[in-house]
């Protein structure tokens, strides 16, 4: 890439695709799932060397549970092997991760594999990467109003005192700047309630290209697509 082009900081990816990419070679969504994992490694890889600091991938949404339970049950148990892979990429890349959402739905053994993953790599350096598991944007805003109503009522702030950086900070991403850029592939043009809060300043990215397809070259299009945006927050006036 060119040495003037602007890297954006946080790079936010919704995994579209993999599901139809499988049933296009005629194999079961899982594969295509499975294929896709393999995907979220490489990209995390290359992302880092291309100086992104912060890579945001939308992995399991709340929505996801009304999959049929096979799919649930197959993405679960991809889910409980990547956790592992995922400790020892993050160990090799001195990549940093956090699973943001709404763990309590999750089984026990995967809670205690995501708290073991998000303690061990703490302290690393380098990628800040953060999975959305069982997420959604309207829940994660609902936790978050719930969070400060029950501060509110035990007396420990005040309403005025709600500002939208106190409302962010009770986010799952507090600590994390908003992404600078969304990325979508398989050519779906929504956000999927997704990152509601955090997106508002996004600049979107859509392609035709199913996740398990995506690759350095296809991020570099976006990155390039990122720098010919006009980015300019709220009114401008002359």
């Amino acid at each position: 890439m060119a040495e003037e082009t602007k890297i954006p900081q946080h790079v936010a990816i919704i995994l579209d695709g993999n599901g139809r990419w499988a049933k296009s070679k005629g194999m079961p969504r899982n594969y295509g799932h499975v294929q896709g994992a393999k995907t979220v490694e490489v990209i995390c890889e290359e992302a880092y060397r291309m100086g992104i600091q912060y890579l945001t991938v939308y992995a399991f949404s709340t929505e996801n549970w009304n999959r049929p339970a096979d799919e649930v049950d197959a993405l679960m148990g991809l889910l409980r092997g990547y956790m592992k892979t995922c400790l020892k990429t993050a160990a090799k890349n001195n990549m940093c991760v956090r699973v943001i959402g709404e763990k309590s739905r999750l089984d026990a053994d995967i809670r205690k594999r995501i708290g073991e993953l998000e303690e061990a790599t703490r302290d690393n350096t380098g990628l800040h990467f953060q999975i959305a598991i069982n997420y959604g944007g309207r829940d994660e805003i609902v936790r978050a109003v719930r969070t400060l109503a029950g501060q509110v009522k035990e007396g420990t702030l005040s309403p005025e005192k709600i500002t939208e950086a106190c409302f962010a900070d009770a986010l799952d991403t507090r600590g994390i700047p908003e992404p600078d850029l969304l990325i979508r592939t398989c050519n779906e043009q929504r956000i999927s309630n997704f990152l509601l809060w955090q997106l508002a300043y996004t600049e979107f990215y859509f392609t035709p290209v199913a996740w398990p397809d995506f690759t350095k070259e296809e991020l570099e299009k976006a990155v390039e697509a990122y720098n010919k945006r006009d980015r300019r927050y709220g009114l401008v006036t002359e």
